[in-house]
């Protein structure tokens, strides 16, 4: 079974329109990089960029820079290339700060665009942490009552009440992906505002933002997009609400005049909006040449190879592994599938230690979760027949 699994693999590689995309990263020889769901990994041409930038875009030019260099305009310049990979059209998107501050942005506009008699929050009741305290505040600090309801359930909970909803679109532990296109249609039928948090799926699978008429959306840009360890955060905000789109933290990035420097504010048009203070130039700028890496790759071909690669992961897994020892709680409907694998296991923290001692890099989620994050622009199959072969030799006791 072995053999037959590792002679299917190298048969996918060859057939693999993106193998070649591995070799613009910086990945080490003998090691399976299966987290790139939390960081994603360096792309090769990214150093030297930042060398330039920091010897002579800020060594040489210095205050130059933000003109000449265009570093004023890079928030708006980034969110561009952004923008294709999540399905908007130009002018939606702006990377600045991080995505818990997008997510406070994103959620305090969506109530203020909806009408004052509306008074309730939909969170996601399995979101990730800091959504659900993000929320928690907005709902303070806008007099709204905060009601969870899981993803499914969001359409029946939804209703004349209901402002906004704020919803994950793949969850950070098992991997499922959620409903957007019905999840949003339900959201706006009840005359609320969709929120959608994409830090699990933007750059792994098309989202199409604009095509299903979400409101509001944030992201970040350090798992599938490779923009580096901290890299901004993206928000978009839907043309047809930028004119009224009343930030929470109305800086001075995001007025119509920033360097007139008047005590009144007045904000500034389009997604330029979305910006609050002077942004992290460092950052930005790595993020925007990782993002190189995406030229001339369609996000489809990016999901078919998604779904392959967890597909023939679990088949190897099943193989491998002895019987009893992990459990899969990542849906097998291609539908409700991300881009991870998520194996609960008993001594979950010691069998990753272990898994990440012999070369196979994946996380955990406390008590019992083993996450395998796959990233297809440089994950092989032969990658994912070997984690599994050394999960089961972890989890037989055998020496590597």
């Amino acid at each position: 079974m072995s053999d037959d699994l590792v002679t299917r693999a190298a048969a996918l590689d060859a057939g693999d329109q993106l193998a070649k995309h591995r070799e613009l990263f910086a990945l080490d020889d003998g090691v399976v990089y299966l987290d790139g769901n939390s960081l994603g990994a360096l792309p090769r041409h990214v150093p030297a960029r930042m060398a330039d930038v920091i010897t002579r875009e800020w060594g040489e030019l210095r205050i130059r820079s933000w003109e000449e260099s265009g570093w004023w305009t890079a928030p708006e310049r980034v969110g561009a290339r952004i923008a294709p990979l999540v399905g908007a059209a130009p002018g939606q998107v702006v990377v600045g700060d991080s995505t818990s501050v997008n997510v406070f942005k994103a959620l305090v506009g969506a109530v203020r665009l909806a009408s004052p008699e509306r008074d309730e929050i939909v969170v996601d009741a399995t979101t990730f942490p800091t959504d659900g305290y993000i929320a928690e505040s907005a709902a303070r600090l806008t007099g709204k009552r905060l009601v969870a309801a899981a993803p499914g359930d969001v359409p029946d909970t939804v209703g004349p009440r209901t402002a906004a909803a704020l919803v994950n679109h793949v969850d950070y532990r098992t991997g499922r992906l959620h409903d957007l296109p019905g999840i949003t249609a339900a959201v706006r039928a009840a005359g609320a505002l969709a929120v959608w948090d994409l830090c699990h799926s933007a750059g792994a699978l098309p989202i199409g933002l604009d095509a299903h008429g979400v409101d509001l959306a944030v992201g970040c840009t350090y798992k599938y997009l490779n923009g580096g360890p901290g890299a901004p955060a993206f928000l978009y905000v839907a043309e047809r609400h930028q004119a009224g789109f009343d930030s929470p933290l109305p800086g001075w990035n995001s007025h119509a005049d920033p360097f007139a420097m008047t005590p009144g504010y007045a904000a500034a048009e389009g997604a330029v909006r979305g910006r609050v203070g002077t942004p992290d130039i460092l950052s930005m700028l790595a993020l925007e040449a990782s993002l190189d890496v995406w030229d001339g790759v369609p996000v489809e071909a990016v999901r078919e190879k998604s779904l392959a690669l967890t597909d023939f992961f679990l088949e190897c897994v099943e193989a491998y592994v002895p019987g009893g020892r992990v459990t899969s709680v990542t849906p097998e409907a291609h539908g409700e599938r991300g881009s991870q694998v998520s194996l609960r296991c008993a001594d979950a923290h010691a069998v990753m230690k272990e898994l990440i001692a012999r070369g196979v890099v994946g996380d955990l989620r406390r008590p019992d979760v083993l996450r395998f994050g796959f990233t297809p622009l440089y994950v092989s199959f032969a990658d994912a027949e070997r984690a599994a072969r050394v999960l089961a030799d972890v989890l037989s006791g055998r020496t590597g």
